[in-house]
């Protein structure tokens, strides 16, 4: 996949690009409904003899528009979801530098532009998409704003137990903790990518080894808590229990959330390596234990009943 950056106003030939069919939309997440919306702009692509290819936002318009604060945590942050769409088997991806500038833009002009502009014979996109200055261009106006030049797909809303599949139904279940939920919208399980880290080295000391994961701050982390997961270590994936909090067992007054995984039968020096982990079951909340020997007795039921979901559930391990 072919990964292109433009910032407005951008320099580029109009024979720069082959006959493209293209997806519009932020996509944060790539969830069901946004695959749906990725596959068919490669299905029409196949179709029409055009190479298929994706369009997406960066940073986040409510960050431009002043809706939000400065900073935006994301169900795929822009590595991520270049991944994902790449293994859609897309052929271009284009990423638009998302400025006060560009989003003034009229409709027809983000159409000139950034549609006919690059080539592209057939436009596929959600029924809800808007475009232009305050939005105003949306699925109704694109065969005016067209010009005549390319042919459009609308393609309608994606619904699980009736209720539509969206990043913000799948934000709140993350803020809910509800991780086992996600794969029926996502398609997977949400995972976050970060580096093992040096940490108190306290788990060792009681027989469960941690390893301590920074986790890019541009994700959504899940709630504090005790969390059944898989973590990849390289190329290999393993079980584990992972604990979102502030340790208060040994920690009265810490401020800084750590995020630790101990893995099963697993003993590798693995300081300095970026993992994946996978989060699969909220086990319970975080909470403090009046001594060393109670909390032993909770990780190893932590323990047990994470190794019971994952026999239950051998497809995802």
């Amino acid at each position: 996949m072919e990964v292109k950056r433009l910032s407005y106003p951008y320099k580029i030939a109009s024979n720069e690009f082959p006959p493209l069919a293209m997806a519009l939309g932020y996509f944060d997440g790539v969830h069901l409904g946004h695959q749906q919306v990725i596959l068919e702009a490669k299905k029409q692509a196949e179709e029409k003899g055009c190479s298929s290819a994706v369009m997406t936002f960066d940073p986040h318009p409510s960050v431009v528009l002043g809706k939000n604060e400065k900073h935006v945590q994301y169900i795929t942050p822009l590595g991520e979801k270049v991944k994902f769409i790449e293994e859609l088997g897309i052929d271009y991806l284009f990423i638009v530098n998302f400025t006060a500038e560009f989003a003034h833009l009229l409709p027809q002009e983000f159409i000139d532009q950034y549609v006919i502009g690059l080539n592209v014979q057939h436009v596929v996109a959600g029924f809800d998409y808007t475009y232009g200055r305050m939005g105003k261009g949306t699925m109704e106006t694109l065969p005016f704003h067209s010009r005549d030049k390319f042919s459009y797909s609308v393609v309608p809303k994606f619904v699980q137990d009736n209720e539509k599949v969206s990043s913000t139904k799948i934000r709140h279940l993350l803020k809910e903790g509800k991780t086992n939920e996600l794969p029926s919208l996502l398609g997977r399980f949400y995972t976050t990518t970060g580096e093992v880290i040096h940490g108190d080295k306290r788990g060792r000391t009681i027989g469960f080894p941690t390893a301590n994961i920074n986790i890019k701050d541009e994700y959504i982390i899940p709630p504090l808590g005790v969390y059944a997961v898989r973590m990849r270590v390289q190329s290999d994936w393993y079980n584990g229990v992972c604990n979102v909090g502030f340790k208060p067992t040994f920690n009265k007054e810490s401020i800084k959330l750590s995020v630790e995984v101990h893995l099963f039968d697993f003993d590798q020096d693995i300081y300095g390596q970026e993992v994946v982990i996978e989060w699969h079951l909220y086990l319970r909340k975080e909470q403090k234990f009046s001594g060393i020997e109670q909390l032993v007795t909770q990780i190893e039921k932590d323990k047990q009943q994470t190794i019971d979901y994952f026999k239950r559930n051998r497809q995802f391990s």
